[in-house]
């Protein structure tokens, strides 16, 4: 298990981020269009995972942000922004913010933050998914 911090405080999660050069685990997400977004339908693209607990927590909506910034100048390559949040959460937000950049994954309904070890499992955010990025080559 990895453990983050918050406020100076250590928290432990589920497990650890897959490892540099293993294959990512495969998953599902749901779309703020409550479309179905799998890793398969993003086979043979470079793949940017923004992981976060939540939209409406002021860091990392502003990672949203600066990933949409990021996003604008890279080829080849999809960015998708990841919480536990409702679809309806992160298509309010993206288009309020003129958000159009990156996509947005809900894992409500999926077993996502299990697969890549992100479920923090002490603390106040117990249940929700740690902050982390993880690049996936093609």
């Amino acid at each position: 298990m990895a453990q983050v911090t918050l406020r100076g405080n250590p928290f432990n999660t589920n497990g650890d981020l897959p490892a540099v050069g293993s294959s990512a685990p495969s998953f599902s997400l749901v779309g703020s269009d409550l479309s179905e977004i799998s890793s398969s339908d993003l086979a043979g693209k470079k793949v940017v995972l923004n992981i976060f607990p939540s939209i409406d927590t002021p860091t990392c909506a502003q990672s949203v942000r600066q990933f949409n910034e990021k996003a604008a100048g890279l080829e080849d390559t999809v960015v998708l922004c990841v919480s536990e949040d409702l679809p309806f959460a992160a298509g309010r937000f993206c288009g309020a913010e003129g958000i159009e950049n990156v996509k947005t994954g809900s894992g409500f309904r999926s077993d996502f933050a299990e697969q890549y070890g992100v479920r923090l499992t002490e603390g106040p955010l117990a249940g929700v998914m740690a902050r982390a990025v993880v690049v996936v080559d093609e």
